[in-house]
């Protein structure tokens, strides 16, 4: 967390983070038990009154009975000196910190300005109190109430993780999850297996397997290694998960693969080779978990990077696995005792059967335009409240919670400030595309106006073999005889911001967090420099990171050798075959990344919200390499993808750092299991592409029309080979989006400035431009519809529930969260094998209603026509 322990009290917090004190006397349970034995009314009156202040106490704090006890011994054992020495370092870290509560920073603050509180201690005894208790929950435990929920701050170093059991059956899991997820990946509508659901299936296996399996087991350098050594730990269940998610992400080479090597794309045949399939795969995933090792001391160690995503996972664990007797107050003065892992099952069982109600059923409960039946033909009226084609201004737009979970935007995972800012950013870039579609900019009124397609001057879908040779490279001659691209109001709009937030990232991590960039880079250098020093990480001493000293760390030189022969691998998939393309494109995708992940890291880590690179690494590809398509997607997959792996592996650290499962063994999981997949991703790859007759096109059975092949196509020549510079540059009909770049730095420091002029306006602190600009690129062809119905929920969660009933809050809110994403994903599958696979329909009102009139013509509601035989745009000869 980065509070230094002071005056030799580490051992202390050592002691109260591993050992618990025995329970209070005075505890809630026995309270509760009391009241309803006795039968004085002033025995009763006066229980009742400590019951409600303990209550009330534990809070205010966000902790248990024990840990009370435990945060008020160490708080004892603070001087005052101690005190403020604590303070300085908390509000150094957590200034600007959205997370951390403004009113404890500005307590803090006044606290360290009144200097009367060190002449005259006696007077301020109560205000002391309160200020240590604040600083001993910080450093016994996390700062942050989200965490504190989910996260134990105690570990059993002897509790077993890596075992035999784990890892059977997290491999598996990982083969079975990389066949399924490769294998349905191009089909209309995919198929997905994540994380939940082997959490769901792998606690009966694990259970099983330590029921039946015999204590069969050798000695190895002084370690017994059995079969069965005991009861399925939480920790074997993370690693299993932590498997099996890294396995079932398919590889984004296939992508590149499948555009390089079919006929209707653009047919080089050399992409079949196995070796050259494996080469490219192993390069892009394993570069990423080289500079995720980098990332640990800036986005692992420091306790402000919460990873809000991680919580979800560790209550679903944590629901399995904790036994701990429930009591919380709840509405109505009830007391809640229902289990973690009943109420879990109980959400759980509800999504499920509830799911099929608006994506069966009643799909019009789904997409909820009812707006939109008064007049379904009405143009304007579609434009701004259609759900599918327009910009989705509705009051209510959905029923279905699997809409409001839309790019992980849940309501009851994401901080209500992140939830909030992007609704915003949302709402106010909703004008801005009504004015470039009513104004006609950059001929959008002959456009759809939330398209997120390419257009000719004819208004027609951009067809790139017009513009391209047989080898796939730009033809200057058939472009000028064809087209210029054009692009839907919707999807200007999302370049703008795109541009926006990439400046706006890197001038937030400078603002904002400069501080913990630099400690982390301290700690890096010693790390490669000075082992011993790094060694001691006092600088991140909260509980986490004291209990995980516990356990050996991962080299720095594991990492760079992984690092080294990922580099290896991408240059030999791109210099030993004919791919028109230099090798230097995998450092320049690396030094794209190495630029912008720890400040996308820190903002995903705190906020939920992750920046794609993905538009800055076509845009700078495409400008490097003018007319090769290959070569831009080469810059993407080490770029963007290996930005987005190294996050995702960060992110699987965070979990074992949470969960207390030693980093060599985390790091040898991630490793296994992303060898292993790379493998079964490939192979099923092969079969796909040699054995479905007609894949990705319109005639391919089971639908496998490669709906993300397609669209990968399309941007890789557009962006490509026909390159950005014809688009964006300086005779380009869009080079005016560039003003975006400034634009985002101006948005930066223009909320760095008036917070800093306003410092007291806690709203002020809940504004976060980076979160703002990702709701302004939430569209094309999404809209409001799947932003704005998460903020009542997250309001309800965040805001209410949590400070009315905090205790009920912590117990339950990111169970829930985990139990309904489970529900959703369990019935997808079911009713993706049982319906959408046989091809079985339910025709009739409430499932046709929502797609009547502009709601399902996408190419004939415009807002200007063209009359036949003309276009739009530069005329004949004016582009090139």
């Amino acid at each position: 967390m980065g509070v230094h322990e002071i005056n030799g009290s580490r051992d202390e917090l050592a002691k109260c983070s591993t050992t618990g004190s025995p329970p209070s006397s005075s505890s809630l349970t026995d309270l509760a038990e009391k009241k309803t034995a006795h039968t004085t009314t002033t025995e009763v009156d006066a229980d009742e009154a400590v019951f409600e202040h303990l209550e009330n106490e534990l809070a205010q704090y966000g902790v248990n009975e024990d840990q009370y006890e435990e945060v008020k011994r160490l708080a004892n054992s603070y001087t005052l000196e101690d005190t403020r020495a604590r303070i300085v370092k908390i509000v150094q870290i957590h200034e600007h910190d959205p997370n951390f509560q403004h009113a404890l920073i500005e307590k803090f603050k006044a606290f360290l300005t009144n200097m009367d509180i060190d002449a005259h201690p006696e007077d301020h005894t109560v205000l002391i109190r309160e200020v240590k208790i604040e600083v001993a929950l910080i450093t016994y435990n996390s700062p942050y109430a989200q965490v504190r929920a989910v996260v134990a701050n105690v570990d059993d170093p002897m509790m077993p993780s890596s075992t035999v059991r784990a890892w059977f059956i997290g491999l598996s899991f990982a083969v079975l999850l990389a066949f399924v997820n490769q294998l349905f990946s191009i089909r209309q509508p995919a198929i997905m297996i994540g994380g939940n659901i082997v959490q769901i299936l792998a606690y009966p296996l694990g259970t099983a397997a330590a029921r039946i399996l015999p204590d069969w087991g050798v000695t190895i350098r002084g370690s017994r290694v059995s079969l069965n050594p005991g009861p399925f730990s939480r920790k074997e269940h993370m690693l299993i998960t932590i498997m099996a998610t890294v396995g079932g992400a398919a590889p984004f080479t296939s992508l590149i693969i499948w555009t390089q090597y079919l006929p209707q794309f653009f047919n080089q045949r050399y992409a079949g080779r196995f070796a050259y399939q494996i080469l490219i795969g192993l390069g892009t995933n394993f570069i990423g978990y080289g500079l995720a090792g980098v990332c640990r001391r800036f986005l692992v160690y420091p306790s402000y990077c919460v990873w809000p995503t991680s919580l979800v996972t560790i209550a679903l664990n944590t629901a399995f696995h904790s036994n701990t007797p429930v009591r919380h107050r709840g509405p109505f003065g009830k007391l809640v005792t229902m289990s973690r892992l009943r109420f879990f099952f109980l959400a759980f069982c509800c999504m499920f059967a509830y799911f099929w109600l608006p994506n069966v059923i009643f799909q019009a409960l789904s997409i909820f335009n009812w707006i939109s039946w008064i007049s379904p033909n009405n143009v304007r009226l579609n434009s701004v409240v259609g759900f599918n084609n327009g910009l989705g201004l509705n009051p209510w737009p959905t029923f279905d919670w699997n809409n409001i979970l839309h790019f992980g935007s849940d309501p009851l995972m994401l901080p209500f400030f992140t939830t909030l800012n992007k609704f915003a950013g949302s709402f106010f870039s909703l004008f801005i595309i009504l004015g470039l579609w009513y104004s006609n900019a950059f001929n959008s009124s002959y456009l759809p106006l939330n398209s997120n397609r390419v257009f000719d001057h004819f208004g027609k879908l951009y067809n790139v073999s017009q513009a391209v040779d047989a080898d796939g490279l730009f033809d200057s001659a058939k472009y000028e005889a064809y087209s210029p691209a054009f692009l839907s109001a919707g999807n200007i709009n999302i370049y703008i911001f795109s541009f926006a937030i990439y400046t706006a990232t890197l001038a937030y991590a400078i603002l904002y967090q400069w501080h913990e960039i630099k400690l982390g880079f301290s700690e890096f250098y010693n790390s490669m420099f000075h082992p011993r020093r790094s060694r001691d990480r006092g600088r991140y001493e909260d509980v986490h990171n004291r209990l995980m000293g516990a356990y050996k760390e991962v080299p720095e030189w594991w990492f760079a050798a992984i690092l080294v022969l990922a580099i290896i691998c991408g240059i030999a998939g791109v210099a030993f075959w004919p791919t028109h393309t230099s090798p230097g494109v995998v450092f320049y995708g690396i030094a794209l990344c190495i630029i912008f992940i720890v400040p996308i890291g820190v903002i995903r880590a705190m906020t939920g919200i992750e920046v794609s690179l993905g538009i800055l690494a076509e845009f700078i590809g495409g400008s490097l390499v003018p007319g090769n398509q290959l070569a831009m997607n080469y810059m993407k997959a080490y770029g963007m993808v290996t930005a987005s792996h190294a996050l995702s592996f960060t992110n699987d650290l965070k979990l074992a750092h949470y969960v207390k499962i030693p980093p060599r063994q985390t790091f040898a999981v991630q490793m296994t299991a992303t060898l292993v997949s790379t493998f079964v991703c490939t192979a099923v790859l092969n079969f796909q592409m040699n054995n479905i007759p007609g894949v990705c096109t319109m005639d391919a059975p089971n639908r496998f029309t490669c709906p993300w092949v397609n669209s990968f196509f399309t941007a890789s020549v557009l962006w490509g080979t026909i390159g950005p510079r014809k688009i964006f540059g300086i005779a380009g009909q869009y080079s005016m989006l560039l003003l975006g770049f400034p634009l985002g730095l101006a948005i930066a420091l223009a909320f760095w400035t008036v917070k800093r002029r306003f410092p007291h306006h806690s709203w002020l602190r809940q504004v976060h431009p980076v979160v703002l600009l990702s709701g302004a690129i939430h569209w094309a062809p999404y809209n409001l519809s799947y932003i704005w119905p998460a903020v009542p929920f997250a309001y309800l969660s965040w805001q209410y529930f949590k400070k009315k009933w905090p205790g009920l809050w912590s117990e339950y809110n990111f169970v829930l969260s985990s139990a309904l994403s489970s529900g959703i994903a369990v019935a997808g599958l079911v009713i993706f094998f049982a319906i959408q696979w046989p091809g079985i329909q339910i025709k009739w009102w409430g499932n046709t209603v929502s797609y009547q009139g502009c709601e399902n013509k996408l190419d004939t509601c415009r807002l200007q026509y063209l009359e036949k035989g003309e276009y739009f745009g530069p005329r004949f000869g004016e582009f090139h």
